[in-house]
């Protein structure tokens, strides 16, 4: 019996999800026994036309991680559909947008002028060249992708079946996957395959939250020497703890807390949160100066609210593009414009 046919794809991320296959260790030779790789790009050498040439539906799951933000990314992503019976959205920027879609605050035109432009001062550019999708050379035509103006989810581009998130996804829950989908015992289409509870709910430091919270200060993480044994929020640390789906380690409090840094929302909203950046907002709101409440002066709250650096990025800094916001709004974009 021949076995499963497995694809792995990388769009728009850092890598850390290429990793994150590696980082399974020994339990990668148990996949390598069970299924057979006929796509891994960026670990063996596969053209994208051995794609092309298989059957519809001959790969049993396409692990498919970053954005999409290119025009390559999203014709492979939708080929991938094609070929395989099963798309799993695999990390956080395929699954919500990612690091990658803070690019959504901009549009390629200012993208391209920041790094291309006078905006990058390191760059001797005096003619403003920026990158185009067909150039002439004595040898021919080269074309390179277009540089989409929004970055997109995987699940924006094409139909997906299942969502592990993370930065990068844990290695027990990668292999939890690849044992399901390959067991048959798959959840309902549409499942984060990760646990509904949000990290706060498993958090060790749990405790030490007091029952009524005020703060009266915020503090960034990088100016003061967290407690290791305190709730990050009870000292004025913004974590996004209690807007994130627990998971990033099989038990205790996670990755980041672990290593005494709050939470930063990698792994995404449990069901029930449809925005990340309004919830956690609303969450603050409800904290921030409660105690001197009746006594703050409107500058009194401005001032504090201030403190809150970079609010947009902080609260989405993984999901922008599939929030309420989605994007910065663009000024008469073409009807072409992706």
């Amino acid at each position: 019996m021949p076995k499963p046919k497995v694809a792995f794809y990388w769009c728009a991320s850092c890598g850390g999800c290429e990793e994150a296959i590696v980082d399974l260790n020994e339990d990668i030779l148990k996949v390598v026994e069970l299924v057979d790789i006929v796509f891994w790009p960026c670990a063996m050498d596969f053209k994208y036309q051995d794609v092309r040439d298989m059957e519809d539906k001959e790969i049993t799951v396409a692990f498919i991680n970053g954005a999409i933000r290119t025009d390559e990314q999203e014709e492979m992503a939708k080929l991938l559909r094609k070929k395989s019976l099963l798309v799993v959205a695999f990390g956080a920027c395929s699954h919500l947008g990612g690091i990658p879609g803070l690019a959504n605050f901009w549009d390629r035109k200012t993208i391209f002028e920041s790094s291309y432009g006078k905006g990058c001062p390191s760059v001797d550019n005096p003619d403003f060249v920026v990158p185009q999708t067909v150039t002439e050379v004595p040898e021919g035509e080269l074309e390179l992708p277009a540089f989409h103006n929004t970055v997109k989810s995987l699940d924006q581009v094409i139909d997906v079946d299942y969502y592990l998130p993370g930065c990068s996804p844990a290695p027990y829950l990668t292999m939890q996957a690849i044992e399901a989908i390959l067991s048959g015992e798959l959840p309902e289409k549409g499942t984060v395959l990760a646990p509904e509870k949000t990290l706060c709910d498993v958090c060790d430091r749990n405790e030490t939250k007091p029952e009524k919270m005020s703060i009266s200060q915020i503090k960034r993480i990088s100016e003061v020497i967290a407690d290791p044994e305190k709730c990050f929020l009870a000292e004025g640390i913004i974590c996004l703890g209690p807007i994130t789906r627990a998971g990033c380690t099989e038990e205790g409090s996670g990755r980041c807390i672990t290593a005494n840094m709050p939470c930063r929302g990698c792994y995404g909203p449990p069901t029930e949160v449809k925005d990340v950046g309004g919830k956690m907002i609303s969450a603050l709101a409800s904290i921030l100066g409660l105690e001197n409440e009746e006594n703050m002066s409107d500058e009194d709250v401005e001032k504090l609210m201030n403190q809150v650096v970079d609010p947009a990025g902080y609260f989405y800094r993984f999901s922008l593009p599939t929030s309420l916001l989605r994007r910065k709004r663009m000024n008469n974009p073409a009807k072409e414009d992706k």
